[in-house]
């Protein structure tokens, strides 16, 4: 009898559960709405969506098309995979569209962030932060303080066992907050750093506000980063000194972008989280990469001798120095490929509008998954091969479907200063060392390149 009623019970809930997705679809089935499954009601497919990636999207692929319809992340979405429609949309962001990024981004990162705003605050917004980070900026304020920051960072690795891992996070948020707000290591950076590392968890989680969850520490995270900003300002009110620095740029009455001290703070907490991630992650499989391919390390390395043998040891990175280097920018790029740290853009829809022949509704998201286009043999032959020589072809960066740094209106506007952090952390690097890895240490690749584990290096002092 007993197990009768387990039967029972079993093939009750399997009924349940049955009618639930069946409902959930049958809600989603409207006329014009591409192909594709809905998962749960609320949750969707966010479950097998993280932790799947790429393998869900190829299979929804192999089932459906280039482009199709699911719930991931809170929210009904269309997936395209297609790399002519993605060129569009990123294209043509105001014609019924604009960011549609999770919930619980936008609440951790503010409504002020730039990735929330669009229309003419997006335009103005942008202004302000590339008046931060423009060519003539990074040549004379940002470089010599991201040069002085990577030679203290580096010092000492030698005759020691390293999480690469860990170091290339700290070198990413404590580089930024010196170039923000001249912030050295300190008790204030890390206690910075604690919340912050909160934040960026939270952010890509189900925006669930309950005790122990992510979404709940990311948020008192930015809390309690919003209460230090607010003081570092008030000090920097009071004292009424002129600080060489962003804030500085940003509190400045010659300043002509006049912002509010929320935008302020959304505006340094979106440098920091955007810088964060891709630098980190850059460097770090950087390394992996050059590790691996010994012939693409002996360049790098000897491009950077280079420009040492002609300085003193004193001497920095200057900005001719960084237009120099060739290799280690291919290099950057095809880590940025072949690692695929950002897998794609969020957009949502402001109104019923037709895209490659369905009808989307007003109010949902569409998910341009650039991953794909990354390993395309069309664009880069023998896509799954680690080959920086294929950059120095300068006409790749601007390929119509090159989108690594994003595309249209929101291509990513710190590239050039990610890139010159990457580049200097690189250039002390392998001048001063020579590494092996210990331990071998897994790396995932979805939702977000990391080591689990970290990623452990052996260093040594480089012979002269």
């Amino acid at each position: 009898m007993a197990v009768f009623m387990v039967i029972l019970c079993v093939l009750f809930v399997l009924c349940i559960c049955s009618a639930l997705l069946r409902w959930n679809e049958v809600r989603y089935r409207k006329k014009g709405l591409p192909p594709g499954t809905m998962g749960w009601p609320v949750f969707g497919e966010t479950t097998e969506f993280l932790k799947q990636g790429p393998n869900f999207m190829k299979n929804q692929r192999a089932r459906y098309g280039s482009f199709f319809k699911s719930h991931i992340l809170g929210c009904p979405t269309v997936v395209s995979m297609d790399p002519e429609l993605n060129r569009y949309i990123l294209m043509n962001e105001a014609k019924g569209l604009v960011p549609g990024y999770p919930q619980s981004m936008l609440d951790i990162l503010g409504k002020c962030n730039i990735a929330a705003v669009h229309g003419s605050t997006h335009k103005y917004m942008r202004g302000s932060l590339l008046a931060l980070i423009n060519p003539t900026m990074i040549r004379d304020q940002i470089l010599p303080k991201i040069d002085d920051f990577m030679r203290s960072h580096l010092s000492g690795w030698a005759n020691q066992v390293i999480n690469i891992q860990e170091k290339t996070k700290e070198m990413a948020l404590l580089s930024s907050l010196k170039q923000i707000a001249g912030i050295e290591s300190s008790s204030i950076s890390e206690a910075f750093k604690t919340e912050f590392f909160k934040l960026v968890l939270g952010t890509l989680s189900l925006p669930i506000d309950l005790p122990g969850t992510n979404y709940r520490r990311g948020f008192q995270g930015r809390k309690n980063i919003i209460c230090m900003l607010e003081q570092l300002i008030e000090e920097r009110r009071a004292s009424q000194e002129v600080h060489q620095d962003m804030l500085g740029c940003l509190l400045s009455d010659e300043n002509r972008y006049k912002l509010s001290d929320e935008e302020i703070i959304d505006h340094i907490i979106t440098i920091l989280y955007s810088g964060y991630e891709t630098v980190s992650t850059t460097s770090m499989m950087a390394v992996k990469y050059l590790h691996d391919h010994p012939k693409a390390l002996e360049e790098l390395r000897k491009e950077h001798l280079a420009i040492r043998e002609k300085k003193r040891p004193e001497d920095p990175i200057d900005w001719n120095d960084l237009k120099s280097m060739r290799f280690t920018r291919a290099v950057i790029f095809e880590t940025s490929r072949l690692a695929t740290i950002v897998n794609g853009v969020l957009r949502k829809t402001t109104q019923d509008m037709e895209l490659n022949g369905y009808l989307i509704p007003k109010g949902w998201r569409i998910y341009v998954y650039t991953r794909e286009i990354n390993y395309d043999p069309f664009l880069y032959p023998d896509p799954l091969t680690f080959n920086p020589w294929r950059w120095l072809d300068k006409s790749l960066e601007s390929h119509n479907y090159c989108l690594i740094f994003g595309g249209g209106t929101r291509q990513c506007p710190g590239k050039e200063l990610g890139i010159a952090e990457i580049s200097t952390f690189l250039h002390y690097f392998v001048t001063r060392y020579r590494w092996e890895e210990v331990g071998g240490d897994k790396l995932t690749k979805f939702p977000r390149v990391e080591a689990p584990n970290g990623l452990h290096l052996r260093v040594s002092h480089l012979a002269n």
